[in-house]
């Protein structure tokens, strides 16, 4: 038998308060809690399922479950990130993400109110290149991939994928010009 977190992990629909589901999120939010008040990168590599060589994260940092956040080399997270890694986070090498980012890779089934009742929910991985640069409050959506050396402006909400080499801005974001 399939279990919810096998489920969540391919991205079928599965109810979020399966009880495995749960502890998972109780041990990130201990994990999450103690880096919180003590900065130490070695509880953030014990939280992530990876993290390179230079590579920081700034508190108030808050996630799912941790294990499916893979960050590159020298990349920074700035104050107050919202991680939501239900699927895959990708985050390249050389990537600077402003503070209060989220990075959201949560669904929720739109046309079945009852399934949503129900606590149901699937989830699509995200993917930053290399060398991106998240502006302050950038929202990142589910199954969004930015390509290498984008830049996002600040406060812009990305329902869809980037190209590499643009500058995107807005609600929703657009590419404004190729960089």
């Amino acid at each position: 038998m399939i279990t919810e977190k096998q489920k969540m992990m391919t991205g079928e629909l599965y109810r979020d308060s399966d009880a495995e589901l749960v502890a998972e999120r109780r041990r990130a939010q201990q994990l999450v809690d103690e880096f919180n008040a003590t900065r130490s990168h070695a509880v953030i590599e014990k939280l992530f399922g990876s993290i390179g060589e230079g590579s920081w994260v700034m508190p108030r940092f808050q996630c799912d479950y941790g294990y499916q956040i893979h960050m590159g080399a020298n990349s920074f997270l700035n104050y107050d990130a919202i991680l939501m890694d239900c699927a895959t986070i990708t985050i390249g090498d050389d990537v600077s993400i402003g503070p209060r980012a989220q990075l959201l890779t949560a669904l929720h089934p739109m046309e079945d109110h009852e399934a949503r009742r129900q606590r149901f929910e699937t989830a699509a991985p995200i993917t930053i290149g290399d060398n991106v640069w998240l502006g302050g409050g950038v929202i990142v959506c589910a199954g969004v991939t930015i390509g290498d050396n984008a830049v996002i402006g600040a406060g812009s909400v990305v329902t869809r994928d980037i190209p590499p080499r643009v500058l995107a801005v807005g609600n929703p974001c657009k590419v404004v010009r190729e960089l």
